[in-house]
């Protein structure tokens, strides 16, 4: 076997999806590029719920996206008017479940009016995203009108208008470019927080300027070095939303002030590469962490965990969702284990084959 070394910029060891059964292991500024064997399922990663539908699902695979509308029991991919671009996230409208953006690797988004039966490119100001970068991750602003937010590795983008245009909102951000994963506080929706891959940047004007709160999570000077921390996954309690919890390349924080200061937790969870994390919709103090050692759970605001890995047949985690239509419904997909589903907090998951058509 031929491995493939390209230059990288985090000095951490990290092993994440590539392409289809290839995984990518880095160290040192180096990243290895290596096919993964031994699970012989589907790759998922990312998962979006219906706010409102308990039996609406998407999935993002390696192979496409799919839906189901039945709460698993069949899927349809959904392709239509979209070119072959690898797919790498998905959003739903909230206030408007019926339109679907998807982030693709070097075509920008495409967007469907329809739950996913047709869809449009929406590629205006994304130039430098379609030529050199990915989609990473998409983010609703709540309200009447349409708006939306990017995280690309060129970094934030902004629309208005259903994503006929988008703009580059990344003006104070300037140690960093690559923007891993947006959170908007759900309660003043001005304000918003930028995960990087060199740390949290916070905005309390609506992304017009930016401003770093690396607090305890960064030392000083740092942020340009490939000594800086990766930012793989952040939620904002529901309903104390100056409480935040980031997941990194190297372990797990929790501000409790709106991100001015970060304390790290769980130190004593197996691995602290974490690749995902999800709140329980109706109780805050319940959450979902994954990365390479599996789901973890806690119910006392981060304080103890608990592995929750029972019935899972890959514990590679690539994301994790809670079902608000569904309360007690967590989803997980894993690296080459397919898709799995918890309900009500019970002691296995279910597998939930992707027997698309």
């Amino acid at each position: 076997m031929q491995e493939r070394i390209f230059k990288g910029f985090w000095g951490w060891k990290v092993k994440v999806p590539f392409w289809r059964n290839w995984f990518v292991v880095g160290r040192l500024g180096a990243l290895v590029i290596l096919p993964a064997c031994g699970m012989g399922g589907e790759t998922v990663v990312a998962i979006a719920s219906h706010p409102v539908e308990p039996d609406i699902t998407y999935v993002v695979t390696h192979d496409g996206a799919l839906k189901t509308t039945n709460g698993g029991a069949g899927w349809r991919r959904i392709f239509t008017g979209m070119s072959q671009s690898r797919v790498l996230t998905i959003g739903i409208d909230p206030t408007r479940p019926s339109t679907i953006y998807l982030g693709t690797k070097d075509d920008g988004v495409y967007m469907s009016y329809d739950g996913g039966r047709n869809w449009l490119p929406r590629r205006a100001g994304l130039d430098d995203v379609r030529v050199t970068a990915e989609v990473q991750n998409i983010a609703f602003v709540p309200g009447t009108r349409p708006h939306v937010f990017l995280a690309t590795a060129m970094g934030v983008f902004e629309s208005d208008d259903e994503g006929m245009t988008w703009r580059k909102r990344m003006a104070g951000i300037t140690d960093v470019l690559m923007v891993t994963i947006l959170a908007v506080d759900p309660q003043r929706p001005e304000i918003m927080y930028a995960g990087t891959s060199g740390g949290v940047y916070k905005t309390t004007d609506g992304a017009r300027t930016w401003v770093p709160f690396n607090t305890g999570l960064i030392p000083p000077g740092f942020v340009t070095s490939s000594r800086s921390l990766g930012v793989t996954a952040l939620v904002i309690d529901p309903q104390k939303t100056e409480v935040l919890y980031a997941g990194t390349l190297d372990g797990l924080y929790k501000t409790v002030d709106g991100g001015r200061s970060w304390t790290r937790i769980g130190t004593g969870l197996s691995d602290q590469f974490i690749s995902s994390a999800a709140f329980d919709p109706l109780n805050p103090e319940i959450l979902y962490v994954g990365g390479r050692a599996g789901v973890f759970n806690s119910r006392d605001g981060g304080k103890t965990w608990e592995p929750k890995n029972e019935g899972l047949a890959s514990r590679n985690i690539l994301a994790l969702a809670a079902s608000r239509a569904a309360p007690g419904v967590v989803y997980a997909g894993t690296n080459g284990g397919g898709l799995y589903r918890n309900r009500q907090g019970g002691p296995a998951w279910e597998r939930m084959p992707l027997n698309a058509q």
